[in-house]
Parts: structure tokens; C-alpha cells; sequence
């Protein structure tokens, strides 16, 4: 059983990997390979000169990775309540955890077999997104949502602070107070 399970792997869900990976939570990040930042070219992200989006997305994936973050590559299939969390499955396996991370970009197909509400997008061509709060719950007890598919713009310097501020709000509901992460220089 993981702590943490984030679907998806662009910039939300590598994100939210991160920052649950480094504040020590068992964190398991699964990815169907299908993030439409892959066909993105990048001048816009805040410290990155530029950069493709494909390469953007691996390099998240591997900083979650240097913190613990175990990636799985397959298609989530089936999210369901269990004793004492989650059942997520994919084509393959079958994977247990506290807590879920919704971060699916625009793919919303998993909205009905987990019973998650959606409204309209407010997004060019984002039709719906799901239903969150401000702090990225959704009506279903233990999952929370993050990035487009919660509503956020598309650019991916919003996305990847999404999925940092649904991840630490995650992390401080499991911990029983507000956490943060502050690196300091190193002398």
C-alpha cells in the first residue's frame, strides 16, 4: 500500500509525485504515456530558457524519482473504494493506496467508474473538468484532482504549481498539520 497514488504524469501529476515523494510519503505515479504536453514546445515556463514538452515531462518524472516516486506505465481502468483507502487498477495490476491524485490532463474518462462529479470547462476547447474545491478535493472522499483536468489553465507553469499545491495539501491532511518544503543553500 502506497500513500499516494497520482494518475498521470505530466506536469500536474509530476508535480504532486514530487512533492509527495520528497516530504517521504510512498508515492506511486502511474502513466498511460498520453500527456499532450509530450507535442509541446516551451518558452513560456518560468526558469527554463525552452524546452520540448516531452523533455519537460521527464525530467518532472525523474526529480519525483530521485525522491522515492515509483512510476508505473500503464492505463488506469478502474479506481475503486476499499477497507482502508483505494483500489487502482490498470490492464495489468492492481495497486492499493491512502489517498488518489487525479492528474489526467484532458482525459476525464475515469469520471464515471469513480463516480466523480464534473461541470463545464472555462478553458478553449476544454469541454468539462472535474468538479473541485479550492484546495483540489472532489465529492469523493480521498480524491483530489489536479491541473487541467481540475480546471486550471493549460499552460504548463499553472498545471505544474497545481499539482505542487494539491500535493502539499494531501500531504498536510495525512500529516495532521499544514506542511511545508523549503530547500535552504547548503554552505
Amino acid at each position: 500500500m502506497v500513500d499516494i497514488a497520482i494518475i498521470g504524469a505530466g506536469p500536474a501529476g509530476g508535480s504532486a509525485a514530487l512533492f509527495a515523494a520528497k516530504a517521504g510519503k510512498k508515492t506511486l505515479l502511474i502513466d498511460s504515456d498520453q500527456s499532450i504536453t509530450k507535442r509541446a514546445w516551451i518558452e513560456n515556463h518560468y526558469g527554463v530558457p525552452e524546452i520540448k514538452g516531452v523533455d519537460l515531462v521527464e525530467v518532472g518524472i525523474k526529480q519525483a524519482q530521485k525522491f522515492g516516486a515509483e512510476l508505473i506505465r500503464a492505463k488506469v481502468t478502474h479506481v475503486q473504494q476499499s477497507e482502508d483507502g483505494f483500489q487502482i487498477t490498470t490492464e495489468n495490476e492492481t495497486y492499493q493506496a491512502k489517498v488518489v491524485i487525479v492528474a489526467s490532463g484532458l482525459l476525464l474518462d475515469l469520471a464515471e467508474t469513480i463516480g466523480l462529479q464534473t461541470k463545464p470547462g472555462t478553458e478553449p476547447r476544454v469541454k468539462a473538468v472535474f468538479d473541485v474545491d479550492a484546495s483540489g478535493r472532489t465529492n469523493v472522499e480521498g480524491i483530489w484532482a489536479a491541473g487541467a483536468c481540475a480546471g486550471v489553465s493549460l499552460h504548463t507553469i499553472i498545471t505544474a504549481g497545481d499539482g505542487a499545491k494539491v500535493a502539499i495539501n494531501v500531504i498536510s491532511e495525512l500529516n495532521g498539520e499544514r506542511y511545508v518544503d523549503h530547500d535552504v543553500l547548503k554552505a
